[in-house]
């Protein structure tokens, strides 16, 4: 089953064309890694399956980009909504100045939930999810900023999942994190893909290895090569991946 499909898509920041024709199917229950030098438009990619570039001035999509055979950039969709189904989990840990439990139940209280009972069992469901329960469960009054990095990040995962989504955007969620906590959040989303469809930009190369089942190669704004990780990394097609992943260049 295909959870997201790109169709001849074409941005543009202003004259900048930052995306060139790209074209691929990302299945369900898989984790995608997309991968490529620094300006090469994998985040860009990225933020288009939740809509966020919509919010810089002079940007501009052509061809379509649909989720569960639906083109969210149709006319009449619910961007509120999209954000819903589509979380999305930043490059640095952003907890917001709250409880921990707070932080969870945010998107809940957002979208009008009041229902108390409903909230935590949420709450519960989605910190152990995101592997954090067992740590955090004696002291969900106390503030998030008290959690060390790893734990921040994991918890930004666990207020993402709280809202239901079925797709889980991760943009470099471990780059600012240490060696055990990086790998914490490696085995988390191993885990989750059981459950949801992630999409994960990294510039680590073993980290794409570790937790992806297909990676994709940006160059310049073009999408180089698109297959099963195993075969990007160890014998991939074009010459310009290789010299990628053998650190020839980027």
């Amino acid at each position: 089953m295909v959870a997201i499909a790109s169709k001849n898509v074409n941005f543009y920041y202003n004259d900048f064309h930052a995306l060139k024709n790209i074209n691929m199917e990302i299945e369900k229950n898989t984790v995608t890694a997309l991968i490529g030098p620094s300006g090469c438009g994998k985040s860009t990619f990225l933020r288009l399956f939740n809509r966020m570039n919509d919010l810089i001035d002079g940007a501009k999509l052509t061809g379509e980009i649909l989720i569960d055979g639906v083109d969210i950039y149709a006319k009449g969709i619910e961007v509120d909504e999209l954000r819903k189904n589509v979380g999305m989990v930043f490059q640095k840990p952003n907890p917001f100045p709250k409880s921990i439990f707070e932080n969870v139940a945010y998107g809940l209280r957002v979208n009008g939930v009041r229902d108390k009972k409903y909230i935590e069992q949420r709450v519960e469901e989605s910190l152990k999810g995101a592997a954090l329960w067992n740590e955090v469960k004696d002291k969900l009054k106390k503030s998030a900023f008290e959690l060390s990095g790893g734990q921040q990040q994991r918890l930004c995962i666990a207020r993402a999942l709280a809202i239901s989504p079925s797709i889980l955007l991760m943009d470099e969620p471990a780059s600012a994190l240490d060696p055990i906590s990086t790998l914490k959040v490696e085995d988390l989303i191993y885990e989750l893909k059981e459950n949801y469809t992630i999409v994960i930009v990294t510039h680590n190369m073993q980290q794409a290895g570790r937790v992806s089942d297909k990676t994709a190669f940006f160059y310049m704004g073009e999408l180089i090569e698109y297959d099963d990780t195993k075969k990007i990394f160890l014998n991939p097609a074009k010459e310009a991946t290789q010299n990628y992943i053998t650190g020839r260049f980027g």
